[in-house]
């Protein structure tokens, strides 16, 4: 059976058991056939019935052909987190291709054979090749995501639409924002060879540290893709013991600038100068938080708000050089990018998208995101 495992489903497991039997449930609904699928379970120090339902599925899993690997240990160790439950996960599976399940998730039936699908339709042929050229290939590794729908309905509904609608080819372009990355991890499908360019796989750093968002960023610094099937293949669970609760804030804020730091301004491609699209609070505290090579940069901020236009800069109070820096704040209008926007998406009415769409910028060369 292992020779002709396909697809292998990824589920790490800690205390589980509460949404865990209608997760697995859904793996048995997929309309993929299950002969060449192998769920791959790693407990993490699980101390309630989450093993036990485990064990049960595998009557289901085998009849319809299927296979089940378990790994872990139950009660009484250290649970060592996300990123090392999936490490050991992947390592224990054989198959060519990984979907990503969490336990407290539901799959849509479909799931399993439009990811693969998709999987294959992306190699087929490379970005601007000619039309007849039916020998173009494009090699370069892809992660693949989905739309999904969130329960219970409307909670977290800006990130929701966000996710859902950004256009495909922002998708390794809008990778900067608070909202992480831009295929939610439960989504993720791709080949193995995806996991094996990373060194070291999901960090390992324990609670708290968003290794989804390092492992996407590590993606796309060695030239991977971002694809989304436009199907709602995922009910997405939001509960307060969900494991996105236990991530610090400001870890994701200084994983996210150190990133945007290197990608913007390192190298003889790097922006020179650039202007801060916000004068408020975000953008100031955006501006203090960057490198001092960084700020230097930093030609000043713009904004609507008549009142921040008003006063005319913004001095850098914290800074311990004398005299203290002193940037100007003028209208959007008035600025030249590049900018790096501190205004949260969806936030503003629509008001701040036209005041954006009347400058006639491209995003990822004229200005970034980074609320």
């Amino acid at each position: 059976m292992a020779d002709t495992t396909l697809i292998s489903v990824i589920i790490p497991i800690h205390n589980g058991e509460e949404y865990l039997q209608e997760c697995l449930n859904s793996i048995l609904m997929q309309t993929f056939p299950l002969s060449q699928v192998e769920v791959s379970v790693w407990d993490d120090c699980s101390t309630d019935n989450s093993l036990e339902i485990v064990e049960k599925f595998r009557t289901s899993l085998e009849e319809r052909r299927g296979k089940l690997v378990i790994g872990g240990g139950a009660g009484g160790c250290q649970p060592n987190g996300c990123g090392f439950a999936k490490n050991r996960a992947i390592e224990q599976s054989s198959g060519r291709f990984l979907c990503f399940l969490d336990a407290d998730d539901v799959m849509a039936p479909r799931r399993l054979e439009a990811q693969l699908a998709e999987a294959c339709r992306a190699k087929q042929r490379k970005e601007n090749e000619i039309e007849k050229d039916d020998s173009a290939y494009d090699e370069r590794p892809v992660l693949i995501g989905s739309k999904f729908h969130r329960v219970p309905e409307e909670s977290t509904a800006r990130y929701t639409r966000w996710a859902n609608t950004l256009p495909h080819h922002l998708l390794d372009v809008q990778v900067f924002t608070s909202h992480g990355p831009t295929v939610i991890m439960p989504t993720w499908f791709c080949e193995r060879s995806v996991y094996q360019r990373i060194a070291g796989g999901f960090s390992e750093v324990g609670q708290g540290t968003p290794e989804d968002l390092i492992f996407f960023f590590k993606h796309l610094d060695l030239g991977g893709r971002v694809h989304r099937v436009d199907e709602d293949l995922l009910m997405y669970r939001y509960h307060p013991n969900a494991t996105t609760f236990s991530i610090h804030e400001e870890t994701i804020w200084e994983i996210r600038l150190r990133r945007l730091e290197e990608r913007l301004f390192v190298g003889p491609d790097g922006w020179e100068s650039f202007t801060i699209w916000n004068a408020g609070k975000q953008g100031r505290k955006f501006y203090r938080s960057l490198s001092e090579n960084t700020r230097k940069k930093v030609w000043g901020f713009c904004d609507v708000d008549a009142k921040k236009i008003a006063r005319g800069e913004y001095i850098f109070e914290e800074s311990p050089f004398r005299p203290k820096p002193r940037l100007p704040v003028i209208h959007f209008s008035q600025a030249r990018p590049p900018f790096v926007v501190c205004v949260k998406i969806d936030l503003m009415s629509g008001g701040f998208e036209e005041n954006l769409a009347s400058l006639n910028l491209t995003e990822g060369r004229d200005y970034v995101r980074f609320a």
